[in-house]
Parts: C-alpha cells; structure tokens; sequence
C-alpha cells in the first residue's frame, strides 16, 4: 500500500514536496515512480527510480522536479521547483514489484496566483 502527501496550492514559481510512505519494503520494489493526470487528459509519467538509484524525467519537468527514495522509511519524495500552471495535476505514486504495480491515492498540486 502506497500513501502520498504534500499536495496543495503553490504560487508559480514556488516549490512543494510530495512524500509517499510504503508500507512494502523498498528492498521488495523494482522501481519507483510519480505520474501525474491533469483534468481532461490521460495519466503521463513524471519521474522514475530504480532500486539501483537509476532516475528518469520527461522532458517538461527536467531540471525543476527532482525524485529521491529513503529506503530506511520506505518514502519516495518528489521534490518540485519552479512550479508553473502546466504542473498542476493530481499526483500519483507507484511502485513496481513482483506481483506488478501498485499505485497510491492522489494527491492534488494546484498551481496557481
């Protein structure tokens, strides 16, 4: 089970942190990953971490959103910067296991003056 936090409403240019807390261990998870759904359009991939420490970005976010993994308190974080509108989206969390893919529940960034 995947819990995510941090969502919530940020000027543009300002940050937030999304945490996610696992309650599997990191050691059973293949990789991590933050995808995010914004009104009208499909769920897009944002960030992913392999248990190697490997990372990705889609190119909108390089640069500005930065995904870390504690493995000692099994949270995954995204750190975001310079927020803009485009950002905004309900947030999701995922882990990929043996057994496939489990997703949090959203948590909804609001960007906006």
């Amino acid at each position: 089970q995947l819990q995510a936090s941090g969502g919530g409403l940020v000027q543009p240019g300002g940050s937030l942190r999304l945490s996610c807390a696992s309650s599997m261990s990191f050691r059973r998870i293949h990789a991590l990953g933050w995808y995010r759904q914004a009104p009208g359009n499909q769920r897009e991939l944002v960030t992913t971490i392999t248990s190697a420490g490997v990372t990705n970005y889609t190119d909108s976010v390089k640069g500005r959103f930065t995904i870390s993994r504690d493995n000692v308190r099994n949270t995954v974080y995204l750190q975001m910067n310079s927020l803009i509108p485009e950002d905004m989206a309900v947030y999701y969390c995922s882990a990929d296991h043996n057994w496939g893919r489990t997703w949090g529940q959203g948590t909804l960034v609001t960007v906006s003056s």
